[in-house]
Order: structure tokens, then sequence, then C-alpha cells
């Protein structure tokens, strides 16, 4: 697995909930003088520290009650639908181990904030477990991946792995699997514009046709050739870069969008490129997948 890039594991948010109480609970002033319905303030170390990216811890009888575990608010304050893939961080007891636990919340409305229950572990509020928020990315909703089992219109679906990396050298795949009827054509590189923490174009970094210039033997070298998929069959490309860090400003860059080929719907992944300062990355051409195994 690919580690966290430096500038993510610095930014390691300390909003914590300790899963043994409630949250806070504010009153808003209703119609004719009155209290309207309590609304929830996050819980953690303190309010200032317990939100990230519109992202905040809650619990007890703010969100589920103190045996559920603990829940979370996404606000989304911007001017498009987006989804957001929260990362959570649950600690037990004193031990120097902890669970990660992903979680997306899909296509939350401008101006509309939801609730939702941290899934995927035990985080029941009678083990004294802590959460917390390590990272939060969030995509427009209109380019999300869609998850299996839901074909989007354009008939496929686009991944990004967790990737590798060994002495500085860093390896991701983007995965492209056809979910739609007839047949699919690739014949290329996917086309890739890269993203900073704000969603904004990257600049200054050469993208590179093929990955042989950054290092030997990583399954992005070679010419394109024409391919076609079938329903259920897919195709793969390989990012390659050097994490080495020198003069001026490391760049990293955590979303891609990604256009399988002219003409197609962007998807944006989460690619995490951590880019250092070398301004290169190496792009396979597609290459399609071996039918998988029993």
């Amino acid at each position: 697995m690919r580690p966290a890039p430096t500038a993510l594991a610095a930014g390691f948010l300390a909003a914590t909930v300790l899963l043994t109480g409630c949250g806070t609970r504010t009153a808003a002033s209703g119609p004719a003088g009155g209290s309207a319905a309590p609304s929830c303030a996050p819980t953690a170390a303190g309010q200032a520290d317990s939100e990230h990216d519109g992202v905040s811890l809650i619990s007890g009888e703010c969100g589920p009650s103190p045996a559920t575990g603990a829940a979370f608010r996404v606000s989304n304050t911007g001017a498009q639908a987006l989804t957001y893939t929260i990362t959570f961080s649950v600690q037990r007891g004193s031990g120097p181990s902890a669970d990660t636990v992903r979680q997306t919340v899909a296509s939350v409305g401008p101006g509309q904030s939801v609730t939702r229950t941290v899934e995927g572990a035990d985080t029941a509020s009678g083990t004294g477990a802590q959460v917390r928020i390590s990272k939060v990315r969030a995509v427009p909703a209109a380019e999300a991946p869609e998850p299996a089992g839901a074909c989007p219109p354009s008939g496929i679906r686009v991944t990004a792995d967790d990737g590798d990396a060994a002495m500085g050298l860093r390896v991701v795949g983007i995965r492209l699997t056809y979910c739609g009827t007839g047949r699919y054509q690739l014949d290329g590189y996917p086309g890739l514009q890269l993203l900073d923490e704000g969603r904004k174009p990257v600049t200054g970094v050469e993208i590179l046709h093929g990955t042989a210039d950054i290092s030997t033997g990583l399954g992005g070298d070679g010419p394109p050739a024409p391919l076609t998929l079938a329903p259920g069959e897919s195709a793969s490309a390989t990012l390659a870069w050097r994490n080495t860090t020198g003069f001026g400003d490391a760049v990293n860059a955590p979303y891609a969008r990604v256009t399988a080929k002219p003409g197609a719907a962007a998807v944006t992944v989460v690619p995490e490129l951590d880019l250092g300062t070398t301004g290169r990355l190496g792009v396979g051409a597609w290459r399609k997948d071996r039918p998988r195994t029993p």
C-alpha cells in the first residue's frame, strides 16, 4: 500500500470524539419567541478542531444513541453537489494500532447537511473507542466514480487503486470497467487533468506518454493499441512518478479528472499524487485486463 503523502500526514486532523457521552445541543429561536428543535454541535476536543472540510463528528442525542456509536455530519457550503469520501481512524484503548474506516456520502447538494453513522467498525460507546477524521475528499457528484452495481449513463466506471510505493517511486493504476451494452473501444492514453486540494488545476507538471522515463518494468511501457471491451470487461492504465523533493515547492495533486478517450465524460478520481518537485508524471496506455480466474 502506498503511504500517505507527507503533506497529508502533517495535516492529520485532531478531530476526535470519545464514544462515552453525548454531543452539545444548541437551541435555535423559533417563531413567536419559542424554541425550535435542538440542533447538534460537533463534539470533540473542541468545536474548532472537530470539523474538517465540511465534515463534523457528532454523537449521543445529537445523532445516534450512545450505544449505536459515532456519527458525523457533512455540510456542503459550495455551489455544486459533491460526493464526499471520509477516512476515519478508530482507536481502541491505549494501543498503538488503529482501524481505518473509509465511508462515502454521495450527492450532497449545495447548502445541504446530512448526518450518517460511522460504519464498518465497532464504534459502540461502551468500548471507549476514539474516532478521528483523518482525511476528507470531495468530488463533483456528476463526476464521481459510480459504485459497483450502478452503471452510469456513460456505460463505464473509472476508479483509482491505492497504489504502491518503494524508495520514492509511486505507481497507481487507473481502471475502466465497461458496464454498458454493445462494445466499448479504446485506443490511446487516458486524458488527465490534475487538481489540487481545492480542486483547482495544477500547472507546471509534464504528463508523459508512457512510464519508461520514470522507471522501467512498471507495465506502462509500449505504444497504445486498439482494444474493444465487452460488457463486464475492463482495461487499466498505469500512472508512475517519483516523490523526489529538491529545490522549489513540492506538488500535491490529490485529484485527477480522467477522460477515457476524446469526447468521453470526465470522472474525478483521488489517486493522491504526491509529485515532489520532479514536475513529471508518466501515464501508460490503456491495456485490456486479463479475465479473472474463479
